[in-house]
């Protein structure tokens, strides 16, 4: 009994180290990142990276925030998009995967069809550009960078699959007592969905938040720039003057002008708030992904 129990500890230490030295690989690069971008730039060309910097310096992140009120316009941008995008979508994908998980729907699985078919094929950027601006004429507005994320395949097919394992039962016994379709799907379906719904959620506030494309097609007015394209803008801007200036094409001093740094600042920027938000939602998250793994 006393080898027993000394084998379970030994695996359990052993278990734990590895899983120590993976969050090691996970954390460090964090670290690194926030780092870099409170370094000094003549003293990370000197020196290279540290987990601590040999010269603390701010500058980036007063470079970035040189125009405060487009930094903060970009933000409310991104984080309005994010926050309607993300509940509209999560509603309008689990009404649909609700819709192909029922086995009593006779076009359930032409259904199901369709939009397997979409994740396959697509009609092309162009098609797609002509619709969103000569026909729905959404350009230059917030409808531009939430409709078209609104139903993503995988994420349909990831709620089908926790909700196909709902017995059909529980279905029959809520009609049986009077309860309509829309009244079953949001007072019995999506409380017992939280998992699903949880991990479905997160994948759609990742997807808006990170999105610069839809920005770059269709945006030109500064006051509807989300925040990843600004970042962007600003990073290309900094690549070509430095590129520039060792081509010697220009003359003015651009010298001190941060590169490396400002990169990373923007990293923090950019990823800081989910990384904030990522924690809140972990069990969830963990849970609802292996249920869709496994039914999916």
């Amino acid at each position: 009994m006393r080898g027993k129990i000394n084998r379970i500890s030994i695996t359990s230490i052993v278990f734990h180290l590895v899983l120590s030295i993976f969050s090691l690989f996970c954390i460090i690069p964090i670290i690194y990142i926030v780092s870099i971008s409170l370094t000094d730039e003549n003293s990370l060309s000197l020196y290279g990276y540290k987990l601590v910097p040999k010269l603390v310096s701010t500058y980036a992140y007063q470079f970035v925030f040189a125009s405060p009120k487009q930094v903060l316009t970009s933000y409310g941008v991104t984080i309005l998009v994010t926050a309607i995008g993300s509940i509209l979508s999560l509603l309008v994908t689990s009404m649909l995967a609700y819709t192909m998980s029922r086995r009593d729907f006779k076009l359930s699985k032409l259904i199901s069809f369709v939009v397997f078919f979409t994740m396959i094929f697509n009609t092309g950027l162009v098609p797609w550009y002509i619709l969103i601006v000569r026909y729905y004429h959404i350009n230059n507005t917030l409808l531009c960078l939430i409709l078209p994320y609104v139903i993503v395949p995988w994420n349909v097919f990831l709620m089908k699959g926790f909700l196909a394992d709902i017995p059909l039962a529980l279905v029959e016994s809520a009609k049986i007592d009077g309860s309509s379709e829309l009244n079953t799907f949001f007072k019995i379906i999506i409380p017992i969905s939280k998992p699903a719904l949880a991990t479905v959620g997160l994948f759609c506030a990742f997807m808006y938040w990170n999105d610069w494309w839809l920005g770059m097609l269709f945006i030109e007015k500064q006051s509807l720039t989300p925040l990843q394209l600004m970042l962007y803008s600003i990073m290309n801007n900094i690549t070509y003057l430095s590129s520039s200036l060792q081509s010697g094409n220009i003359s003015i001093d651009v010298s001190k002008m941060p590169n490396e740094t400002a990169r990373m600042a923007m990293c923090v920027l950019a990823a800081g708030p989910m990384l904030f938000v990522f924690p809140f939602f972990q069990k969830f998250f963990i849970r609802g992904l292996t249920v869709g793994a496994v039914k999916g």
